[in-house]
């Protein structure tokens, strides 16, 4: 996004390792970056749509990533918020899932911080074009 505008990501893990390790690389990428460590605190950042792209992990307590970007999707006001699912899970029935759900991307636990990189700027990107 070449307008002056910080993208802000929202960070969806349960895992604080993982949340840590994501918010490090996409900060030092020059990403406004917040966190949330599970579906529901992720849908509460959520209530205030001004993300403009979500990274969110599948498996987790209270409610799975895929429910939560479900009532995303079921919302006007962050139906179209691109999300990239990040997860150890690769089944068919996952991907599926995820990709009937628009995903934007899907990466697969554990990943390099440049595959992270690129994947967020192709979806940060196609956003753009689509505005």
């Amino acid at each position: 996004m070449d307008d002056g505008h910080v993208a802000r990501i929202l960070v969806i893990d349960d895992d604080p390792f993982f949340r840590t390790l994501l918010r490090v690389h996409l900060t030092h990428a020059g990403y406004a970056v917040q966190v949330a460590e599970d579906a529901v605190e992720g849908g509460k950042a959520l209530l205030r749509p001004d993300f403009d792209l979500v990274i969110c992990d599948i498996n987790m307590p209270f409610m799975s990533g895929l429910e939560l970007v479900s009532l995303l999707r079921a919302s006007t006001e962050t139906a179209t918020i691109p999300v990239i699912f990040a997860s150890s899970k690769r089944d068919a029935k996952t991907l599926a899932e995820a990709e009937s759900l628009r995903a934007a991307g899907y990466l697969t636990k554990p990943f390099q911080s440049e595959q992270l990189l690129q994947t967020v700027e192709r979806c940060l990107m196609h956003r753009a074009d689509r505005m």
